[in-house]
């Protein structure tokens, strides 16, 4: 049980860093070469692009910049707290424990950048930067051109949450409806 605990502990860590480090670079490296909106076509399906957002993943917006990233660290922390007690049970699959660090390390990733790229590029105060966004596949487009599917421009934080939450999903619903089941019957319980 010991081992098993440090054994995944120790893989969870390692996962949210090591994702944090790949983000950070890739984002650093577009800042510092592109001119923002500028964009590279690397294959007619697959663009480079240097684009900022103020929203949540995919460029979306439904709640003002600082409550977004207080939310972002709260739902870290949540996460971080949920995957602790994950870890702690033997029953718990070790695919499901390992997605819950991709969203935890996707979550922090742009959280970083909600953080302190405002102040690192001078742009706005701690908490109002920006997201940085760099990847773009248009792989459908119309008889006339116009890209139909897939639009948004998104970056590796994104991907690691958005790939997380379908393995979810698809794999670990069960899983998943477990753990809300017990919560749910627990106060039941102790009454």
């Amino acid at each position: 049980m010991k081992n098993r605990t440090l054994t995944l502990s120790i893989a969870v860590t390692a996962i949210v860093l090591l994702s944090l480090v790949i983000d950070q670079i890739i984002k650093l490296y577009i800042a510092s070469h592109f001119a923002l909106n500028e964009s590279h076509e690397i294959t007619s399906w697959f663009w480079l692009c240097y684009i900022e957002n103020n929203g949540m993943a995919f460029g979306l917006e439904w709640m003002p910049k600082f409550a977004l990233t207080l939310f972002r660290l709260v739902a870290v922390v949540a996460l971080s707290w949920y995957t602790h007690l994950l870890i702690r049970k033997p029953e718990t699959p070790v695919g499901y424990i390992i997605t819950i660090a991709f969203i935890i390390a996707g979550a922090m990733g742009n959280i970083i950048d909600c953080v302190f790229y405002g102040k690192l590029f001078g742009y706005a105060d701690w908490f109002y930067g920006k997201v940085i966004d760099m990847f773009y596949f248009p792989l459908i487009h119309n008889s006339a051109g116009e890209v139909i599917f897939f639009r948004p421009v998104f970056n590796f934080a994104d991907s690691c949450i958005t790939v997380a939450v379908f393995v979810i999903l698809f794999f670990y619903s069960k899983q998943l409806n477990t753990d809300f089941k017990k919560k749910e019957q627990e106060p039941a319980e102790e009454k």
